[in-house]
């Protein structure tokens, strides 16, 4: 990562300064970008962007189709084309639901266990970058904020 990763967003004086979301936009897709890069340094090269979304913390791995679609907030059509992907590149396997034969549970297999823990050393190298750029103790102070900022969302 360079510095440029972190330079000030334009402002328009017409709209006023960036809102939240825009804030949080651009760190995210520099995490999403740095786990892509390293997944194919690591040999993980048929994986791209869309699939992140799928493999997201905190993955996919016991959940019906149905309701990962729901928590990603993605049509069901668009999650089982991306999950029929990552299937046939041997990620994961849709398995008959042990409860309910007539649903499928989705089970990474071993190829997709491993691109979890590469995935999250990514996160961690982003991590320790920010933490020199920013400082331990505001790094930490960011994380607590969005560790609370997650929780009351979640809790609506």
């Amino acid at each position: 990562m360079t510095s440029s990763d972190f330079t000030e967003m334009p402002r328009d004086s017409a709209v006023g300064p960036p809102l939240i979301g825009a804030l949080l936009r651009r760190p995210w897709e520099i995490v999403r970008g740095h786990m892509l890069a390293r997944l194919h340094e690591r040999g993980f090269d048929d994986l791209e962007l869309p699939h992140l979304t799928v493999l997201q913390y905190p993955g996919p791995a016991g959940q019906r189709p149905s309701e990962l679609a729901a928590r990603l907030g993605i049509s069901k059509q668009a999650l089982n084309y991306l999950l029929g992907q990552l299937e046939r590149l041997g990620y994961l396997e849709r398995r008959v639901d042990r409860d309910d034969a007539r649903s499928k549970r989705i089970a990474l297999t071993e190829r997709g266990s491993t691109i979890v823990h590469v995935m999250r050393d990514a996160v961690a190298e982003v991590e320790h970058d920010w933490t020199a750029k920013l400082g331990s103790d505001r790094f930490e102070q960011l994380r607590a904020l969005l560790v609370d900022l997650n929780e009351h969302v979640e809790s609506r």
